[in-house]
């Protein structure tokens, strides 16, 4: 994955855009992630990030940003195949890191108590 594919995917979009990419997120984030967890580094950020992106208190650019990266994650096709075993989700993760480090600070800690949350009531998901 080059700089410019990457910046190309995280585009924030307008409204129409990310209240579309917003419904396709909450609808495969989780399923997605059950089936990568194993392979993601950072499975605890990634989660925060999902309820960033869906907090409404969440700056709309930084919304934008976050559900373009989470609607890669969940795509099921891209650029590299995610059947793929573990290579399948390293273009997944570039994404997702670049997104992550682009609007760290707007993550705040109750989204990271969410994701705590969320990890502690499913243990088949870590």
């Amino acid at each position: 994955m080059d700089d410019v594919k990457i910046g190309e995917i995280l585009l924030p979009g307008d409204k129409e855009q990310q209240e579309r990419q917003e419904a396709k997120v909450r609808s495969r984030f989780w399923p997605t992630f059950k089936k990568a967890a194993r392979q993601i580094p950072f499975s605890r950020d990634l989660v925060a990030a999902y309820y960033c992106a869906t907090d409404r208190e969440t700056p709309f650019r930084v919304r934008g940003i976050l559900l373009a990266a989470l609607g890669y994650f969940v795509l099921p096709i891209d650029v590299v195949p995610d059947i793929l075993a573990v290579v399948g989700f390293t273009d997944d993760i570039a994404v997702l890191t670049t997104a992550i480090a682009m609007i760290n600070r707007h993550i705040k800690d109750r989204h990271y108590e969410e994701a705590d949350r969320a990890l502690a009531d499913s243990p088949d998901q870590t």
